[in-house]
């Protein structure tokens, strides 16, 4: 299911949530300038990918192209992390550069279906719930989000080294959020059928969310006996971790005073 808008109506304009989307955008497109072929001789290419796996990608073997020397560099590597963390290993660039990885790396995205999934649900949730917290306050709720989920990921295989990167467990965040604060608002979803043929159909809030989290949760658990990568590529338990923050989060957030659902309005 593809969230297209809800009827929830904003009073404030979202001014956080397109900065978000806007910043977003523009490191996608700086990663997309970033060439992806490999350059130089053989023995060039076989030392670069040497010094890049033992260096700035902390074990993780990919061609030594820029597109990922910059991935290797901003993206969060559990066990990379941890272990400047703790100091039982000390950069080659200085322990602060792993460290911020953990904000960094939830503005980067993998592929024009990553961010553009990742954006879309933003667009159509984060107003919401940016209304509701306070643009401050919600910018705070958005990068905590983030990095509870990244650490949730990291903590389920602290050894990992394969870079994890994306908005998904932030933007999870905000879909907790808006399942406690809009339970009954309508959301407006495409199904594909067939490649070419969608169907929108208006579906509450709590279905349409409560099916996501259900959807993250069996195939977190599915595939957490893949010791070698839980998630098969996917980070599972970032969803998971950064929904559970959001609900949390809204359910102690008192706020505003609850407000009347307003009339109807679709956007997105």
């Amino acid at each position: 299911m593809i969230p297209i808008g809800d009827n929830q109506r904003s009073r404030t304009t979202p001014f956080v949530t397109w900065g978000i989307i806007l910043l977003n955008v523009a490191v996608f497109l700086y990663m997309l300038s970033l060439t992806t072929t490999l350059t130089g001789t053989r023995r060039e290419i076989v030392n670069g990918l040497r010094d890049q796996t033992v260096g700035v990608c902390y074990g993780f073997e990919t061609d030594p192209t820029e597109a990922n020397r910059f991935v290797c560099e901003w993206a969060f590597q559990p066990k990379e992390w941890f272990d400047s963390l703790s100091g039982e290993s000390e950069p080659t660039e200085g322990a602060l550069r792993v460290l911020v990885t953990i904000v960094t790396s939830m503005f980067l995205h993998g592929g024009w279906l990553h961010i553009g999934g990742n954006m879309l649900f933003l667009w159509v949730f984060g107003d919401n719930v940016e209304d509701r917290l306070g643009h401050l306050k919600y910018l705070a709720f958005y990068l905590v989000s983030g990095i509870v989920a990244a650490l949730v990921q990291g903590f389920i295989n602290p050894d990992s080294i394969v870079p994890v990167l994306g908005a998904s467990g932030a933007v999870a965040g905000v879909l907790g959020a808006y399942i406690v604060y809009f339970p009954r608002a309508t959301v407006r979803v495409i199904i594909p059928f067939f490649i070419l043929i969608f169907i929108p159909i208006p579906l509450p809030a709590f279905i349409m969310i409560g099916l996501w989290f259900l959807q993250n949760l069996f195939a977190g658990y599915a595939t957490i006996a893949d010791a070698a990568d839980p998630g098969g590529g996917v980070a599972w338990f970032a969803h998971i971790g950064g929904f559970i923050l959001g609900m949390v989060v809204a359910f102690l957030y008192s706020g505003r005073r609850t407000r009347t659902q307003a009339a109807p309005r679709w956007h997105g």
